[in-house]
C-alpha cells in the first residue's frame, strides 16, 4: 500500500507540474482558472425568454 501512495504521488507531482508549465507561469495559470470560472458563471445565468 505504502509503494502504491507514493507512486500515486509522483504521478499527480508530474501531472501538476506538467499543467502549471503550459500556461508559462503561476500567474498564467490563475489566469486560466479565472477565465474557466468566468465562463461557468455565465452559463449559470438565466436566459432570457424569447420574445414573439
Amino acid at each position: 500500500m505504502r509503494k502504491f501512495i507514493t507512486v500515486l504521488t509522483i504521478i499527480v507531482a508530474f501531472a501538476s507540474s506538467l499543467s502549471i508549465s503550459g500556461c508559462n507561469t503561476v500567474r498564467g495559470f490563475g489566469k486560466d482558472v479565472e477565465r474557466g470560472g468566468e465562463r461557468v458563471q455565465d452559463a449559470a445565468k438565466p436566459k432570457p425568454a424569447p420574445t414573439q
